[in-house]
């Protein structure tokens, strides 16, 4: 996907590269579930990957490719996700994180103060960034990821990091044609009822 932005906007490159980003997540993620769970190096790189990187990458990555006029409000979640991040990378590294096969999933366990008010930090700082963007196809796929989200806590509550970021990779197809629409020619673009980002 990474390629297709090379004819296009080079400011789409973060969103661009997110596929790959939550890619290797799950192949890290696989690594936990080989080694049948437990307190490993592996397990901390999953979490580590699941939270405070995509915490601050989101923000960021939606900011770079957002339209001018939607720069200011996209502020918001950026200071949501640079809090986010430095707090789970805070506990992270003082804590335990210990990751668990449940069935078919993966539960992690980390000792988090005030855990609801992290992840809300988290759900503003990534499904906020998509949804206050300004573009169509960049608000389609923070809609499917926060739908993902509400599926994920009410089916796998414990298991809730490893079903979404799961379901985040196999929405992240959203943005495949997001890149491809975004780097064809202008005037191939524009025409009736046609909205540029």
């Amino acid at each position: 996907m990474t390629r297709a932005v090379r004819g296009g906007r080079t400011r789409d490159l973060p969103l661009a590269a997110l596929p790959l980003l939550l890619g290797a997540h799950q192949i890290i993620e696989s690594e936990v579930w080989r080694s049948d769970g437990g307190t490993l190096p592996a397990t901390v790189a999953s979490a580590d990957g699941a939270l405070p990187l995509l915490a601050l990458y989101m923000p960021v990555a939606v900011l770079c490719a957002a339209p001018p006029s939607a720069r200011r409000r996209l502020l918001t979640p950026l200071a949501s996700g640079i809090a986010t991040a430095a707090a789970l990378s805070y506990h992270l590294v003082t804590g335990t994180v210990t990751a668990e096969i449940r069935g078919h999933t993966v539960g992690y366990s980390l000792s988090l103060p005030q855990p609801e008010l992290i992840v809300a930090g988290y759900l503003i700082a990534t499904v906020g960034s998509l949804l206050l963007s300004g573009d169509r196809g960049l608000v389609l796929f923070g809609g499917l990821v926060a739908v993902g989200a509400a599926v994920s806590v009410v089916l796998w509550r414990r298991e809730y990091i490893s079903t979404w970021c799961a379901f985040a990779a196999v929405c992240s197809v959203v943005l495949y044609f997001w890149v491809r629409r975004r780097s064809r020619p202008a005037r191939e673009r524009s025409g009736p009822g046609s909205q540029e980002a």
